[in-house]
């Protein structure tokens, strides 16, 4: 990226610690807003994530950026033995917790505390890994995919969400539009934060998606990297293998 796009600006914080705070701020109201400003499509596209991350019948998963834990919620269709979910957020960690106590499922996931570029697991712990739009916010993309990686057990799948920017018409007037007044206007109503639903479309504009993001991935050491868009384009499936 030609830019570090970053939640604040602030000269005294790194964008790991910044998005940290924004995700600690908005972390009451997320599970409303994701859903609600994605029409509820967000749900599709994790079932259709989680559908080929099962290609490899993963028993032990790894939920990156797992924020709420819905991303884990649904890799329990996979029947694992366990999921862990980390996030740099203990808010969003907080609202999760409390997630899959009710869902009675906290004895199956695990959400813990946990920075993406320093993973503390052993090489080769994971059988497969999900991201939800969470690898655009990293602070070193290479170094996330790499550690993300190493933690992966041979043949293991990785398999990333990601927002993209839709190409064509009309789909990509809407997204245009969408993106730019109607989801930062109700984002800032609801959140009660200016600068977090401004940095989404602003994250995703810089974030280096599709050929140049599975050449990373390559780069970085990932085989059979595949890519599948879904809803027009907004966003797309990367996976890949150990």
């Amino acid at each position: 990226m030609s830019k570090t796009v970053k939640p604040y600006y602030k000269n005294d914080q790194s964008k790991k610690e910044e998005v940290a705070e924004m995700f600690n701020n908005i972390s009451k109201r997320y599970d409303f807003l994701n859903h609600f400003l994605s029409m509820g499509i967000d749900k599709i596209w994790r079932k259709k994530a989680v559908k080929i991350l099962g290609q490899n019948n993963p028993k032990v998963i790894l939920d990156i950026a797992t924020g709420t834990g819905d991303f884990a919620v649904e890799a329990l269709k996979l029947n694992p033995t366990k999921v862990i979910g980390i996030d740099i957020s203990q808010g969003m960690l907080d609202v999760g917790i409390e997630k899959m106590k009710k869902k009675k499922v906290d004895h199956i996931i695990d959400l813990q505390l946990g920075d993406s570029e320093n993973l503390n697991f052993d090489d080769n712990y994971f059988d497969g890994y999900t991201v939800g739009f969470g690898v655009r916010n990293f602070e070193n993309l290479e170094k996330g995919l790499g550690e993300m990686l190493r933690v992966l057990k041979p043949n293991g799948k990785a398999v990333i969400l990601e927002f993209s920017k839709p190409k064509k018409f009309p789909i990509k007037q809407f997204y245009h539009v969408y993106s730019k007044y109607i989801l930062p206007t109700i984002g800032k109503i609801v959140s009660k934060d200016a600068r977090a639903y401004t940095y989404l479309p602003e994250s995703i504009a810089a974030f280096p998606e599709g050929d140049a993001f599975i050449t990373i991935m390559k780069k970085v050491g990932y085989k059979n990297v595949e890519s599948k868009l879904v809803a027009g384009g907004i966003a797309t499936i990367y996976s890949g293998d150990k």
